[in-house]
């Protein structure tokens, strides 16, 4: 009954919007017609055409209606049959990254370490000797044979150093959480088998794998990948902006309108404020301060966050690296990993810092967005975000929308606590279709059924769940995570009936995930993420119906125009 009210409500909101408009004698800019629409307003889900003025939406409804809205110099823009969605929402991937990935070696897609191999020496060919090769995206677990000589799970550096003795090689593994070198680059930054396993300090910061007989294997994991990354020859600001061009471009090919950046500093900023002076930043942006910058983070704290009204360049979230990532063994849990017993993987930081840097962007308005992926790290986390609230009585803890990046391995008994301090927990879906395969080798089964990618759980917790890639890590297109999100298969259909499939989420939710509350992350939910009249004219157009196709057909469609604020940014060729 109260479904029915809502949809006679929205449908007489309609008509009220469409009346008024109507009667003032406006003429839209642009008109989209003849598609299927869905707008992620529940009032009213569907609409067969939208009326747009001045980058806003002027008014949704039925075509015949809309059409009294078109003038002599109105643009029609006929969708075909396609199906249009509000503009899709990045909620969670790093867009230096993305553009880098393209100006570098791209390994996400290799099957074995031969492939590797093959990879940099042509890289070799092609270099002046001594020059760095540099590359990202490997993964041991998604390789689909393993190589013959493995230490603690990961490949040794003989292969890689043959082909390649005279230039240091530099390989970031995909999570971003551990990285290859060859001997050359090993040499340059004096690692021997004398160097020390661990880092030791505050916190347990990484390690340099070794074999059995001391020595070093050329993988680094979490902090320990700083003894030769801090060598890599730095970046040019022309090359910074190429790479940002491309991410950019690539995103609006995917269909993608607004990014959330987990984690820059300054140069970052400045770059975006110049690309968007310059009418280059066509895509709406919203950036996570780096925590590793304490610095930084103190100057912002001194002068408040950046709220563009333009909407195009947002400061006003902190990002925190609080525990490693599950491939290398190093998202933070509270028992030991099933296939190394002993390891309970890494604390990144120390949970002060996420205590002191919660106070302080709860007295200045920031947001803080913490990577978690081990369920220590996230009910570290939880803790810690509880104890700033308390400190804080008078702020409303709700408004805040404190966020946890990833949260993807929970504890059963922390997992309604996301709901309760509305937490917000950005997800990426595709991780689960990507890691699912293996990761019950790290958790287990129990641990993995329990609190492993549980999307319905946090849901009917109260937590907004916000979809995205975390590209590089993962491909930046959305669809294979909105296919992961309601499928909870792998890419290649595996297993029939998906895995842990009570926690998938419906068509509708996974939409949403990746619109509506995308937008409710960065707290721009009254401005953009559904087709509503008064909204941002954000629009992504696929070429299938992906609410309504055989599940493994989402994977086949296409994004054939992307609107950013009413103008058609990308279109297919």
């Amino acid at each position: 009954m109260r479904g029915l009210q809502n949809t006679l409500k929205g449908l007489l909101l309609g008509l009220i919007l469409v009346f008024t408009a109507c009667s003032s004698g406006e003429k839209a800019d642009s008109i989209f017609f003849n598609g299927s629409i869905y707008t992620v307003d529940e009032n009213t889900p569907q609409v067969e055409a939208v009326a747009v003025k001045d980058g806003r939406i002027m008014a949704v409804g039925n075509q015949t209606d809309i059409m009294k809205f078109q003038g002599n110099d109105t643009e029609m823009i006929d969708l075909n049959g396609q199906t249009m969605t509000p503009g899709f929402i990045e909620s969670h991937a790093h867009m230096m990254g993305v553009g880098y990935n393209k100006l570098e070696l791209d390994l996400m897609y290799v099957k074995t370490y031969d492939e590797l191999v093959e990879k940099v020496a042509e890289a070799v060919e092609n270099a002046a000797p001594g020059e760095w090769i540099t590359g990202r995206g490997w993964h041991q677990d998604k390789w689909i044979e393993k190589p013959d000589n493995m230490v603690k799970g990961f490949q040794t550096h003989d292969q890689l150093s043959a082909v390649s003795p005279d230039n240091p090689v530099w390989l970031r593994h995909a999570s971003g959480h551990a990285a290859f070198a060859n001997a050359k680059a090993m040499e340059l930054a004096g690692v021997n088998n004398l160097s020390i396993e661990s880092l030791q300090g505050e916190v347990e910061g990484g390690e340099i794998i070794k074999d059995e007989l001391g020595n070093p294997t050329g993988v680094f994991t979490e902090r320990a990948s700083s003894i030769v990354g801090r060598l890599v020859p730095q970046e040019t600001e022309e090359r910074a902006e190429q790479a940002l061009q491309m991410a950019i471009d690539e995103c609006l090919r995917l269909g993608i309108t607004s990014f959330h950046d987990a984690g820059s500093g300054q140069d970052y900023i400045d770059r975006l404020l110049r690309f968007k002076e310059q009418g280059k930043l066509k895509i709406r942006t919203y950036t996570m301060l780096t925590g590793r910058q304490p610095s930084l983070l103190e100057e912002w704290y001194e002068k408040g966050p950046m709220i563009d009204p333009d909407h195009f360049v947002t400061v006003r979230s902190i990002k925190l690296n609080c525990d490693g990532a599950l491939g290398p063994r190093g998202a933070w849990l509270l028992e030991e990993y099933t296939d190394r017993p002993g390891h309970f993987g890494h604390e990144t930081l120390p949970m002060e810092t996420v205590t002191e840097v919660s106070e302080k962007a709860l007295a200045s308005g920031f947001q803080v967005c913490s990577h978690a992926i081990g369920d220590r790290a996230n009910r570290e986390i939880l803790d810690r975000y509880e104890a700033a609230f308390d400190k804080y009585p008078d702020v409303d803890r709700k408004a805040q929308r404190f966020r946890i990046e990833h949260a993807q391995h929970l504890s059963e008994e922390d997992i309604a606590r996301f709901g309760e301090m509305n937490i917000v927990a950005a997800m990426q879906a595709i991780h689960m279709s990507s890691d699912r395969p293996w990761a019950i080798d790290r958790l287990g089964e129990e641990r993995i059924v329990e609190g492993a990618y549980v999307w319905q759980k946090l849901m009917d917790s109260g937590a907004v769940v916000c979809n995205g890639t975390d590209a590089p890590v993962e491909p930046l297109d959305p669809l294979p995570s909105f296919y992961a999100s309601v499928s909870r298969k792998t890419l290649e259909g595996f297993p029939e009936g998906g895995f842990e499939a009570d926690q998938a989420m419906t068509r509708a939710q996974a939409l949403k995930s990746y619109t509506l509350d995308g937008a409710y992350a960065e707290f721009e939910e009254d401005f953009k993420g559904s087709i509503e009249v008064g909204k941002a004219a954000d629009f992504t157009v696929f070429d299938k119906n992906i609410m309504t196709v055989p599940e493994q057909e989402i994977l086949q469609a296409k994004a054939t125009m992307t609107i950013v604020n009413g103008e058609v940014v990308y279109k297919m060729d």
